[in-house]
């Protein structure tokens, strides 16, 4: 399946280019002793124009017979190439950015690829619950692996101390996987899932 790049994408997302659009399909979670359940799940990437993909999760429990029954959960967040940013960057608050992108060519870009190849990146993951997640990681290709480098939590949200999550493009499909460590618990596998694009979208 060929990956589309949008004439509007400003090149700093290029590597990220594989991830854009919405995508459905289902999945496992579990965690510790818990007993496994599958849930179905929509997620999209997009982007504005500025240097940072616009990330949202939204999941649901599945009955034994693939029907939907309640809301699982909600994630919103931004993922980004990890870079020192300059004045011509937005932020912070609503500092606007230079009309001109800081990366305006594929040169640039290329400039940030690690030795070892792909790109560090940066993503930032909110949760209900008060739990907001600062992940690092590498994006090489169809391909994300990246880990908690902080999480924040709230006085009243449940105990979380770390995560790791990979994303890959396997013949057309989003897979993902997601271990955490929370609860007192060990880092250890969570949930993962089959996700395919939804055409026109």
């Amino acid at each position: 399946m060929p990956i589309e790049i949008p004439s509007n994408l400003t090149p700093e997302l290029v590597p990220f280019a594989w991830l854009l659009g919405e995508w459905e399909g289902v999945g496992v979670l579990g965690y510790g002793e818990d007993e496994e359940r599958q849930f179905g799940q929509i997620v999209s990437f997009s982007q504005n124009g500025l240097p940072y993909l616009e990330y949202r999760a939204e999941s649901y429990l599945l009955d034994e017979e693939g029907n939907q029954t309640r809301p699982l959960s909600v994630e919103t967040g931004f993922w980004q190439l990890d870079r020192k940013l300059v004045d011509g960057d937005p932020g912070p608050g609503l500092l606007p950015a230079d009309v001109v992108p800081v990366m305006s060519s594929a040169e640039d870009v290329e400039r940030l690829r690690r030795e070892e190849g792909g790109f560090e990146m940066i993503a930032t993951i909110n949760h209900p619950g008060g739990i907001s997640e600062m992940y690092v990681g590498v994006i090489e290709g169809p391909r994300i692996q990246m880990a908690t480098d902080a999480v924040m939590r709230s006085s009243g949200s449940k105990e979380y101390a770390s995560a790791s999550r990979m994303y890959g493009l396997v013949n057309g499909e989003l897979m993902w996987a997601w271990d955490m460590s929370a609860l007192g618990r060990e880092l250890a596998t969570h949930a993962s899932a089959r996700l395919r694009k939804v055409e026109g979208r």
